[in-house]
């Protein structure tokens, strides 16, 4: 992937009919810092006290309405609908015509919900910034996969104030910061590995990161927090990874008991979809994650709990967990068209997955090695299983030089 996208025009999405005098001051702010602009309006009702470049009306059609239907209808839900859709269609056209360099959008919740719809509709490293009344919350809806800017507003976005007017002229310097950087280029593009990783799992990837390095290639690493899986899969389904090493698969623990760090029931899919190698194992599969101590569901409380922080309490995953765990690592794998390897550590799958370790669980570990054995079905697939813990040096090289060995057949 090549960064620096040069300095085009810069996109307003927003709704001018109730945030038009901001959007007026964002726009000076960045036509004084030497950037063109183009105003979309995503506004329903009102007229807007600016002129936009894209009409409400416009922005309706290419969502699959007209204007008069949405406000005939006095649907907010919809029209906030219809408005996403079309301002995601619309900024993709801009991008994919060379006609923006970078988005900028700010609103409450219509509006955040809105603008962060058209950001995610455009590549990774375009910029993308959003002003919103929701930044200092939980923002994975509006930043989904997409390297999405959020800054706080403090204030409501209503007026232009001493405190407002800082904000968001801070905003319109970061795009216009980020629309006239130059990127240094890369001289040497090398194929890209994509890797996951957790703090329990760190020495393994690091060690195959730096092999994996040696060896000529670039190595993503992506926190398997959910959100990270997620970005992952993405990038492979955009078609910019080569190979997979998914040592941390510890997500769908998540998905399966109901933890905090789901990446959703198709982790684990696109690199068999995308037709390139991978090379798995079974990564903090010990563990389901929780906010603090008191966020852990009353029928969980009585399980086996451990406070990894304040903000974080592990579960140990049980005997029929692992079972169903290793159940679903197998069919995902097993739709591999491209080589595969599924490596299995014996000694324990976490760093604390050992012995005197909180987790060291030999029988929840047995129940989920045999069930990938059992359930592994595809000729494509190999079963490896090694006599180490899953950070020691030597289990990290063999997956490292398994992929290397895979991508090279491939």
């Amino acid at each position: 992937m090549k960064g620096g996208f040069g300095l085009k025009k810069i996109l307003l999405v927003g709704t001018l009919d109730t945030k038009g005098e901001e959007f007026q001051f964002i726009k000076e702010r960045i036509e004084e810092g030497g950037a063109e602009t183009i105003v979309m309006d995503c506004g329903i009702k009102g007229k807007p006290p600016i002129s936009p470049d894209i009409t409400s009306a416009e922005v309706a059609k290419e969502g699959g309405e007209a204007l008069e239907q949405l406000i005939q209808a006095d649907d907010r839900g919809k029209a906030i609908d219809v408005m996403m859709s079309g301002a995601a269609r619309l900024a993709l056209k801009f991008f994919e015509s060379g006609d923006i360099s970078g988005v900028l959008s700010l609103g409450g919740s219509a509006g955040t919900t809105i603008g962060t719809q058209a950001m995610q509709a455009l590549p990774v490293g375009v910029p993308k910034v959003m002003v919103s009344t929701l930044a200092s919350g939980d923002t994975r809806p509006f930043v989904g996969v997409k390297d999405i800017t959020m800054v706080h507003s403090v204030v409501d976005i209503s007026g232009i104030n001493p405190f407002s007017s800082q904000i968001l002229a801070n905003a319109a310097f970061a795009i216009l910061g980020m629309v006239k950087g130059e990127v240094p280029e890369i001289k040497e593009e090398k194929p890209l590995i994509a890797a996951t990783m957790f703090g329990l799992t760190t020495p393994c990837v690091t060690k195959a990161r730096e092999y994996l390095e040696d060896q000529g290639y670039d190595v993503l690493v992506f926190h398997a927090t959910g959100i990270g899986g997620q970005a992952m899969e993405s990038l492979i389904e955009a078609g910019y990874i080569s190979g997979v090493l998914d040592v941390t698969t510890t997500e769908w623990c998540d998905e399966l008991v109901g933890g905090v760090f789901s990446a959703g029931p198709e982790r684990l899919e696109a690199a068999a979809q995308a037709n390139i190698p991978q090379v798995v194992s079974t990564g903090a599969l010990d563990m389901v994650n929780f906010g603090g101590i008191d966020t852990v569901p009353e029928p969980l409380k009585e399980r086996h709990l451990y406070k990894h922080n304040a903000n974080i309490t592990l579960m140990r995953t049980n005997t029929e967990e692992n079972k169903q765990l290793g159940k679903i690592l197998s069919e995902k794998v097993n739709k591999a068209k491209a080589p595969a390897a599924l490596f299995l550590p014996l000694h324990g799958v976490s760093g604390i997955d050992q012995e005197g370790q909180p987790f060291y669980g030999p029988e929840e570990d047995r129940a989920l090695f045999d069930s990938i054995k059992q359930h592994v079905t595809s000729e494509a697939v190999e079963v490896i299983e090694r006599n180490q813990h899953i950070n020691d040096e030597e289990f990290a090289l063999a997956m490292a030089q398994k992929l290397v060995q895979l991508m090279e057949q491939n």
